[in-house]
């Protein structure tokens, strides 16, 4: 039987890639706004329609978010965590605060045995970020620099299944975040992680679980 000759990828399916290839690598982190229409056509060498339908096929996947007079933002890191998003969007918020601690409790402690020279660098290195966006003044920086901190902390865990999991929930968590925040940033309210850090660095578990969980309830303290 003859095989049938294989047919060529559509030109818009193609753009979806590269795009999704954009947000997926981090070159467009969560949260950052993606190049305009006009400069992606630019940058691309297609027309404007093939452009304006991959944008709207990955925002109907939920990996983008297209804001009407402000641009198109990026939502979430793969079509799972879009899901997610849109499946807990009107969550508990005492409910997502007892998640994020199952998870980020757990995550710290394996990172205190198995961390890297390289992951101790990662995690200063987006605790520095927090403390400068905190110090900015701009509540949406802090929350991105927030929740980078804490995606640092599961990623020195080296569990796969446990940075996928967390970090599909990313846009779940950093909501939280936000209502944690506020739309200000109140200098009572700031929450030190360098005692996370240092648990970790210093290789002890319970320790770094203690005071991921601590961290997390403070903030549910400062929320009620």
């Amino acid at each position: 039987m003859a095989l049938s000759s294989p047919r060529r990828t559509p030109l818009s399916d193609q753009v979806i890639a590269q795009l999704r290839a954009q947000i997926t690598s981090g070159e467009w982190p969560v949260g950052s706004r993606i190049p305009t229409e006009a400069a992606l056509v630019e940058q691309l060498g297609v027309a404007r329609n093939t452009v304006r339908e991959a944008v709207r096929a990955l925002a109907h996947n939920g990996l983008l978010d297209i804001r009407q007079g402000s641009g198109t933002y990026v939502l979430a890191t793969s079509e799972l965590a879009g899901v997610m998003h849109r499946r807990f969007a009107d969550a508990d918020q005492a409910q997502v605060a007892e998640l994020r601690a199952a998870l980020e409790t757990s995550a710290a402690g394996l990172a205190a045995v198995r961390r890297t020279d390289r992951d101790l660098g990662l995690l200063e290195a987006a605790l520095e970020r927090r403390e400068a966006a905190w110090r900015s003044g701009d509540a949406e920086d802090f929350v991105q620099a927030d929740a980078a901190f804490h995606q640092a902390v599961v990623a020195a865990a080296h569990n796969d299944v446990l940075l996928a999991v967390y970090s599909d929930l990313g846009e779940v968590t950093r909501e939280h975040l936000r209502n944690d925040v506020g739309p200000e940033l109140i200098a009572e309210r700031y929450i030190g992680h360098d005692t996370i850090r240092d648990a970790i660095r210093d290789g002890d578990p319970q320790r770094a679980s203690v005071e991921a969980g601590r961290a997390i309830g403070a903030c549910a303290t400062a929320e009620a």
